[in-house]
């Protein structure tokens, strides 16, 4: 195997796993089936470790883009079938739901999925096989690296998102988005 391959490889850290597994009711059963399986996708239940928010994947970038050059930065990230997966504190997804439909700003950002207590999501595999093609519908963009990541609330996101829609906005020269 040479450097390249090596190096394509994908990992959750063994800290991050252990968070990642601390979200199901049986810990110790994801952790053993991520031992004999590491490459295989896993659902895991919203509420309890984390919150997901769903976002549609140009979209998504931009979000990620205005947490990281303007904001804190984000936690664990994923990518699932063309959707961004942003891992939020627990309860931010009700919370951002409330946000979003209250605010009069909620128009500009495109529709949003908010997993939170009662849902799941499926996650990517902690590892990524050598052979996976790097466009896999699946993956980590921020894997979980620690016990206790860091975790945006429901108003660091509704902020992101905000200056994500109207970045696009400005970009395609709407002037109703310019005067705000």
């Amino acid at each position: 195997m040479d450097i390249w391959t090596y190096q394509s490889v994908e990992y959750v850290s063994v800290a991050g796993e252990a968070w990642l597994a601390s979200a199901s009711e049986y810990p110790s059963s994801m952790r053993a089936l991520w031992e004999a399986r590491p490459w295989a996708p896993a659902i895991l239940p919203c509420g309890r470790a984390f919150d997901v928010v769903s976002l549609p994947a140009v979209f998504g970038r931009r979000v990620l883009d205005e947490l990281w050059t303007s904001g804190p930065g984000c936690g664990p990230v994923a990518t699932y079938r063309g959707r961004t997966l942003l891992f939020v504190q627990p309860g931010a997804a009700s919370r951002l739901r409330t946000l979003l439909a209250w605010e009069e700003w909620a128009r500009d950002v495109p529709p949003l999925l908010c997993h939170g207590r009662g849902d799941a999501v499926t996650v990517p595999p902690v590892q990524r096989a050598i052979d996976e093609p790097e466009s896999s519908s699946s993956r980590w963009i921020v894997a979980p690296d620690t016990r206790e990541p860091w975790l945006p609330g429901a108003s660091v996101v509704l902020w992101a998102c905000v200056r994500a829609a109207r970045g696009r906005a400005r970009e395609a020269g709407d002037p109703v988005s310019n005067a705000r």
